[in-house]
């Protein structure tokens, strides 16, 4: 559950303790989606949206997708650090 030690110090003994206490009543008391629900979602993530192509392929092009916005997104950042483009400091 909580590490009863990762709040802050700053907090009395008490609050600590009352926190500690709220955090495992919330994560004790969380709900949960039904099995129906979970295995329908399961199987529509895993679902190709065209005939013939299988979920893997769709799934490499988003992370595929992704490294390549991530990379663009870093590489602005690294030529504002520089002191060159929109983003220079």
């Amino acid at each position: 559950m909580t590490d009863r030690h990762d709040f802050d110090p700053s907090l009395s003994a008490d609050e600590r303790e009352r926190l500690a206490v709220l955090a495992e009543r919330l994560e004790r008391d969380r709900p949960l989606p039904s099995p129906t629900f979970r295995g329908e979602l399961g199987r529509r993530l895993l679902r190709s949206r065209r005939p013939g192509e299988p979920a893997v392929t769709r799934f490499r092009l988003w992370a595929a997708s992704y490294t390549l916005a991530g990379a663009l997104c870093l590489a602005v950042a690294a030529i504002g650090l520089a002191g060159v483009g929109p983003f220079a400091t």
